[in-house]
């Protein structure tokens, strides 16, 4: 990396993460949709075009020959001398792609015990719907919940509702069975896993609603449970030290938990 590139001054860059599983990329055109989407949103412009994209990514797989693990893509506006402006002179856009091992049986065995959580207050930018790398106050956050033993944080706005998770999507189910989960109108990250888990759970005939909750109603909640391509639809059984339900993994999130693994093993 350049020391003059924009993702490392500014953090002028967008990113994406896919599971491998079994070699294949999981939801991968999806995940272009959003990183082209992100991309125009910031006016960076792609590298490449997809097709040759998709053949960088199986050759990094090929060549690490790693049949579980996470990919990660990295665009920057490209380097260019420091200022905070965009570059006056047209630059050639930042592209780093790396794959690292995961364990994604240990994900599936997580998502069967359950995790603990704790509320932090949300002080992202304006705009969470674009998947930047600028990830400080999710940091904070993650850090600040790992600190008191939880393992995700549940990001809260200034009016008491449940935002998303530091780097995750969040789900409830309500007492009368309906699961609910905040819609992506409102400003959150249109997760991956999100949209496939909303289409699992209809397969399921699952209800599910996109209305925002506050944490009372995610306290209150018979199950919560996180989602991300690292998480799946990992149960969230203690919140703030309160149990979420009975405190173990609610019948939902492990319908959903063993639909989604079906649906990578595909």
């Amino acid at each position: 990396m350049h020391i003059d590139d924009r993702g490392y001054q500014f953090a002028d860059a967008v990113y994406e993460g896919v599971t491998v599983r079994h070699g294949r990329m999981v939801d991968l055109e999806p995940h272009l949709d959003r990183l082209w989407r992100s991309m125009g949103e910031l006016r960076i412009a792609p590298p490449m075009d997809r097709a040759p994209m998709r053949f960088v990514f199986s050759q990094v797989i090929a060549k690490n020959r790693i049949e579980n693990g996470f990919l990660y893509i990295q665009i920057s506006r490209g380097v260019a001398k420091r200022d905070h402006a965009f570059p006056t002179k047209p630059v050639a856009s930042s592209l780093v792609v790396t794959l690292k091992r995961l364990d994604v049986d240990g994900v599936i065995a997580r998502a069967g015990k359950g995790v603990k959580a704790f509320s932090e207050a949300d002080i992202r930018w304006g705009r969470c719907d674009v998947k930047s790398t600028s990830l400080l106050p999710n940091i904070l956050a993650k850090q600040a919940a790992k600190e008191k033993g939880g393992f995700e944080a549940v990001l809260v706005d200034k009016d008491g509702y449940v935002t998303e998770g530091s780097s995750t999507n969040m789900w409830i189910v309500r007492k009368d069975g309906v699961v609910q989960t905040r819609s992506t109108a409102d400003n959150i990250l249109p997760g991956i896993t999100r949209a496939t888990l909303l289409k699992l759970a209809a397969e399921l005939q699952i209800k599910v609603v996109e209305e925002a909750f506050t944490l009372e109603d995610a306290k209150g909640a018979t199950e919560m449970f996180l989602s991300s391509s690292t998480g799946c639809a990992t149960p969230i059984v203690e919140l703030d030290g309160q149990k979420i339900g009975d405190g173990t993994p609610g019948p939902i999130a492990k319908r959903l938990v063993e639909a989604y693994q079906r649906y990578m093993d595909a």
